[in-house]
């Protein structure tokens, strides 16, 4: 009875135990392996504003995109990614996190977008994302970083979108952009930071594709002939980094905060730098459509262990050899040929020459407008063109005069008396197509006239010709409307063939 009363109360324990331990994994991993602070949907993972002090645990490994922000997240372990083979976007921003450990996204060689904005970031350095090979895009914005190593994004081979403002930098290496290092690069945001100067060689020198799209607006510039002139010549070519922003694109005059220039806005606000505008040199050629055009990579660089690179101005990458683009060439001492040139293919086109020996690049760009060719033909004889215009017009005045449309029908037609009153108008009704006649003191009217001209109907009483209103016409406290008679003794006064001979 003892071993049997020890035994019941030994599986007794052993079911607590269970219950236990099913009940704490169901606090924090649900039936499908989802924690119990976040929602899984399909491959989609939200933690959103948990109040979480660290990442959960035993994330479902399907998830392709995580979301961790609005939290109080501090620090982020080492391989935290491993058990996500297939994360392509993570969210980390408004958070807590001051500093990234070495390996920390060394297992998220799929992730294509990473969001790190809204933390307390201090630096960036080289190994953070040295394995993020496939990042596209890295928000970095507001957060206090003043230091961001110069080979930082180097190994960011696909990246296009990189946002760093509203931080504390003051400094920055655009050297390492200069060998293509993010050939897909196509923002650059360096806005509301702390720069007071620009490194003007390395920032012009930059290939025309990220200059487009690099803002730097919103820092304590100090105003200087050569940062004018650049912002001006980006302004004419058309960027899109100073066209968004024109207003926000300011500089201190002598380095005084009150003293705060919209140069953009107003050109003259640097006059004494108008005069060196063109100090940045830029190559127009042209060509007609159709024909071929040979573009030099003049560069400064010999050609000995030199390897040359174009950039169309879609953006298309052209080395030798090995170019798939049929009607660009590159030759091996970088000339480039454009064959057969087409509207399409004006633009902006920049070579990019390398010389790994040397540790040295220079680039060189070349304007491009291809236009149709313009056929000189005979000068346009304005005499010939003014003698048909006056035969034109003499033609047009002979057809108004001579074949003009009755707009009477009953005036139409050749009866020997007039017709009634009711049947037209008053003023149809000394309308007439013939000459008058004079004979007899009561001139009557024929029907062959060609231009009439209308005047008030007069009749002919006891010898005298009289208007056809009473006298009570001029009574103001009577008055009638003048009344036209269409009888026989109505006149009218008419231009045509035949001379008027009064009576």
């Amino acid at each position: 009875m003892h071993r049997l009363a020890l035994g019941h109360l030994v599986w007794k324990w052993l079911g607590k135990l269970l219950f236990l331990e099913l009940f704490a994994r169901s606090n924090s991993v649900s039936a499908h392996g989802c924690p119990a602070a976040c929602i899984c949907a399909s491959d989609l993972l939200s933690c959103v504003n948990q109040n979480l002090q660290q990442v959960p645990a035993a994330l479902p490994s399907m998830a392709a995109s995580l979301d961790l922000s609005h939290n109080n997240l501090s620090h982020l372990h080492n391989h935290w990614l491993a058990t996500l083979p297939r994360l392509q976007a993570l969210r980390i921003s408004h958070n807590r996190i001051e500093r990234l450990t070495a390996r920390v996204f060394h297992n998220a060689t799929l992730l294509r977008h990473l969001d790190l904005s809204s933390n307390l970031l201090v630096s960036i350095k080289e190994h953070f994302f040295e394995r993020l090979v496939s990042l596209e895009e890295l928000l970095l914005y507001n957060n206090k970083l003043t230091q961001v190593d110069s080979r930082a994004f180097v190994h960011l081979s696909n990246i296009q979108k990189i946002y760093l403002s509203r931080n504390l930098i003051e400094s920055f290496s655009f050297s390492y952009m200069h060998n293509l290092s993010n050939p897909q690069l196509r923002t650059l945001d360096l806005s509301s930071n702390y720069f007071l100067t620009l490194p003007i060689d390395e920032v012009t020198a930059l290939p025309v594709y990220i200059k487009n799209g690099l803002y730097l607006h919103n820092n304590p510039l100090t105003c200087d002939c050569t940062l004018y002139n650049m912002f001006l010549h980006w302004h004419k070519r058309g960027f899109s980094s100073v066209l968004d922003f024109q207003e926000e694109h300011t500089c201190l005059y002598l380095g005084k905060a009150r003293a705060v220039v919209k140069f953009l806005n107003h050109y003259n606000s640097l006059e004494n730098c108008s005069l060196t505008y063109g100090s940045l040199p830029e190559v127009h050629l042209k060509a007609s459509v159709g024909t071929s055009l040979l573009i030099d990579c003049n560069t400064t660089l010999q050609e000995q262990y030199t390897t040359y690179l174009w950039v169309s101005p879609s953006y298309e990458f052209l080395t030798y050899p090995g170019n798939n683009n049929q009607s660009l060439k590159i030759y091996s001492n970088g000339s480039l040929e454009i064959r057969a040139a087409q509207p399409w293919d004006s633009g902006i086109y920049l070579c990019i020459a390398l010389n790994k020996r040397l540790h040295q690049n220079s680039t060189y760009e070349v304007n491009v407008t291809v236009h149709f060719p313009r056929f000189e033909g005979e000068p346009f004889n304005t005499g010939l063109t003014t003698l048909l215009g006056c035969v034109v017009t003499l033609v047009l005045v002979l057809i108004y005069l001579y074949l003009t449309p009755c707009r009477c029908f009953c005036c139409c037609k050749k009866s020997p008396t007039p017709s009634p009153p009711h049947e037209c108008s008053a003023q149809s009704s000394i309308l007439s197509s013939t000459p008058p006649t004079t004979d007899g003191p009561n001139r009557k009217a024929s029907t062959t006239k060609h231009v009439v001209f209308l005047e008030p109907i007069k009749e002919v009483q006891n010898g005298k010709i009289n208007m056809a209103a009473s006298d009570e016409f001029h009574d103001a406290k009577n008055p009638k409307i003048l009344q036209l008679k269409s009888d026989s003794d109505s006149i009218s006064s008419v231009f045509s063939d035949t001379p008027f001979v009064p009576s």
